[in-house]
């Protein structure tokens, strides 16, 4: 019979008081447990006040007004700038919200530059924001090297950087690209949305913020809309802080309470999801009806071995070509019954998009293929469900598709 573990073990205490409390599984699994003063509540309780009283007139309490800071919400943010090495995080009401605060750190006539297939919804508030003469932009392909370089020399003064980008899995070299932008004076963000702190943490690159929909991953459950910007530098935190509470930005307290909840499994939903793609995208390579397949963890992919150096893993979001176009693709799409035909990416359930008429849609359709999103174009993202049913589900879409192509 087993003896249980002394609590009184030198040994065992030593090794307690020694151990590795950076993985990102005890991160999340321990964010705000037994923060609770009052209580002592295992789990944080969900602050739902709006205001706050004061003890003493003219001494301001830790937290006044939950625009400013709620205890719930600092929680969630604690644990986010931990997961991505930061000093400290900014979670506002979405992903969009905190590209946005990102941009309120700059002055007219300020240069971004911007991949040249971004995620849709950050092209339109770049685009809207030069319209109106705050910035400037410059879109680019950040794998081709003499572009880039050519973008640095009109002296930006923010970089803006998607690796893998949305929605075609493109990977850019962090520590070069951020050394290069550094040197030509700018500010690097990194939205790391599609793989999350758990695979990739680009301050450890000296990246100066990272951006999150934690709509996603983070939440990973498809019932919060959020988002948050996790600074290297402590002054830029209390700045883009100062600029969230007068915009009115900051993320609600149930959202928080939510995120921070689904936080927690991070390190386990994303393990058995990126197992998903791995085994989805080797199906997907193999099939007579698929012009091409755009994962990183495909040997075969371009930016493969930037992605195994860089990155613990290669994440669970891929796209694909079908060889019949629109067609094949809507045949595709429309036969699928596991995947949801949904915009976001990142939760429990499978889900499969269409680019071209969705998350880009709004994009010009000559830049649309100037960056390769075409209208067979499709992306999946991976969910927890069984393999083998993912993969006779796509089996199924697959087969629509190649009857719809030889129809046509």
């Amino acid at each position: 019979m087993s003896q249980p573990i002394a609590s009184t073990d030198r040994a065992v205490r030593a090794a307690a008081r020694t151990a590795d409390r950076s993985d990102p599984r005890t991160i999340a699994a321990g964010a705000g447990v037994r923060a609770d003063a009052a209580f002592r509540a295992v789990m944080p309780p969900l602050y739902l006040s709006a205001t706050y009283a004061y003890d003493e007139v003219g001494v301001k309490p830790p937290c006044d007004y939950s625009r400013t800071n709620n205890p719930t919400r600092a929680i969630f943010a604690k644990a986010v700038a931990e997961l991505e090495g930061g000093a400290g995080a900014v979670v506002v009401s979405s992903g969009m919200a905190a590209v946005d605060l990102v941009l309120h750190l700059l002055i007219a006539d300020d240069l971004v530059v911007a991949p040249h297939d971004c995620y849709g919804g950050t092209r339109r508030l770049l685009n809207a924001r030069a319209r109106r003469g705050d910035i400037y932009v410059e879109y680019v392909d950040f794998t081709d090297e003499a572009a880039f370089d050519a973008a640095l020399e009109k002296g930006p003064k923010l970089v803006l950087i998607e690796t893998p980008s949305n929605p075609l899995l493109r990977i850019t070299d962090l520590a070069a690209a951020i050394r290069k932008a550094h040197a030509a004076g700018a500010l690097t963000a990194v939205d790391n949305t599609f793989l999350s702190p758990v695979l990739q943490r680009p301050i450890e690159r000296g990246a100066d913020f990272v951006i999150h929909s934690t709509t996603k991953y983070l939440n990973g459950h498809s019932d919060v809309v959020g988002g948050a910007v996790v600074a290297k530098d402590a002054a830029k935190v209390e700045e883009l802080a100062w600029w969230a509470n007068c915009i009115g930005s900051t993320a609600s307290p149930f959202d928080s309470w939510l995120s921070l909840r689904g936080l927690r499994t991070l390190p386990l939903r994303l393990a058995a999801q990126e197992e998903n793609a791995r085994r989805a995208a080797e199906a997907l390579d193999d099939h007579p009806a698929v012009a091409k397949v755009y994962y990183p963890g495909l040997a075969s992919h371009p930016g493969h071995a930037i992605a195994a150096r860089q990155q613990d893993g290669f994440g669970a979001i891929l796209s694909f070509e079908l060889k019949g176009g629109f067609a094949a693709s809507k045949r595709f799409l429309e036969s699928l019954s596991i995947f949801s035909i949904a915009a976001s990416v990142g939760g429990v359930e499978s889900l499969a998009c269409h680019p071209w008429s969705v998350t880009h849609a709004g994009i010009p359709e000559e830049e649309r293929r100037e960056a390769g999103i075409t209208e067979g174009l499709i992306r999946l993202s991976l969910g927890v469900e069984a393999a083998r049913d993912i993969l006779a589900d796509l089996a199924l879409g697959l087969e629509a598709a190649e009857a719809e192509a030889a129809a046509a």
